[in-house]
């Protein structure tokens, strides 16, 4: 099967293309490479270097005649959203509409989507399912929504089959060590402490310490990037196979608490983090934890490396190479 990987050189993208070769695909990606990066790309895929806002690049990488596609490619700092509303709709929304189109035109019918938890916004019960009321809090989300929105109408109109896939905070890197590109500018919680254990960063900021949680700090579910990995493949299987579109989270169903997380990296790096409590943010939550039941019922997916020291041993292993060259240097 030939697999299109839209945003395949970035953080995720690379993980989900491993996991492609890993099952026998045959693999293209494209990116603009804005936020991933050439180390991620591996010898035996396909390489084109395009972007999603240009129509005319989608559809001729298209013409290759791909039997699905997997859409990574969109901006995703919520905080950023709120400020720049304007970037986020147009790489998201419009970018997805030319990637829609330009499948529409050239045949591919199957269509593996990077969503989000955030489409949720403030939870109503815990943990979160499929059946959760959607109410973004933030732009971000409010752009992943809309895509699902779009995808369920090209579902009904132009018969795309398609899986939305609700992420809830990716984490980790491969378990054997095969990808090493760092994310660019960092948002989320592990790769901040871990540029901060490798002295990137002088602290870790804790945006509030007086939730109604056991230490006092958000608590959130992370799910390891290989296990999202999976869920990729598997999802794509079913929506081949079964002709049937799909919504499905996908997280860890435990909650861990950012002076958790710390504590542990602290532990296993054997660097004291420098931290910081700040306050609170606005519209962060208390607690996201997820209800992945339905991804095991319908895909036979779960989570098997999202426990918090595998979370950080798989992500310290790439980044103290970094720390490494950091002290070569003197």
């Amino acid at each position: 099967m030939k697999v299109l990987v839209i945003g395949g050189a970035g953080y995720i993208g690379s993980h989900v293309v491993r996991t492609l070769l890993d099952n026998g695909y045959s693999v293209t990606v494209f990116d603009n490479l804005s936020s991933g990066s050439r180390e991620n790309l591996f010898t035996d895929v396909s390489f084109v270097h395009g972007d999603i806002l240009n129509f005319e690049q989608v559809r001729v990488v298209m013409e290759e005649k791909y039997d699905a596609l997997i859409h990574l490619a969109a901006y995703k700092a919520a905080g950023e959203s709120m400020i720049q509303p304007h970037k986020y709709a147009l790489n998201n929304i419009s970018g997805t509409i030319n990637i829609l189109n330009a499948a529409v035109s050239t045949g591919v019918r199957n269509i593996v989507f990077s969503s989000s938890a955030a489409v949720y916004g403030e939870p109503k019960y815990l943990p979160l399912d499929e059946n959760h009321p959607v109410s973004p809090e933030n732009f971000y989300g409010f752009t992943k929504l809309e895509i699902e929105r779009l995808l369920d109408w090209y579902d009904k109109l132009k018969n795309i089959r398609f899986a939305a896939l609700r992420y809830f905070n990716a984490a980790g890197y491969d378990i054997k060590g095969r990808i090493k590109g760092l994310e660019r500018n960092p948002q989320n919680l592990l790769p901040v402490i871990m540029e901060t254990a490798a002295g990137m960063r002088d602290k870790i900021l804790i945006f509030g310490d007086d939730y109604d949680t056991p230490d006092g700090t958000g608590v959130r579910d992370y799910v390891h990037v290989n296990d999202l990995a999976e869920a990729h493949v598997k999802a794509l299987v079913h929506i081949s196979e079964e002709n049937r579109s799909i919504t499905l989270n996908l997280g860890s169903q435990n909650g861990v608490s950012v002076k958790e997380m710390i504590g542990t990296a602290c532990k296993i790096t054997g660097v004291k983090i420098p931290v910081l409590t700040v306050p609170r943010r606005p519209g962060d939550s208390a607690k996201m934890i997820a209800s992945s039941e339905t991804a095991l019922k319908v895909l036979g997916w779960k989570a098997k490396y999202s426990d918090v020291d595998t979370l950080i041993e798989s992500t310290w292993k790439i980044y103290k190479d970094y720390k490494k060259q950091s002290f070569d240097h003197y």
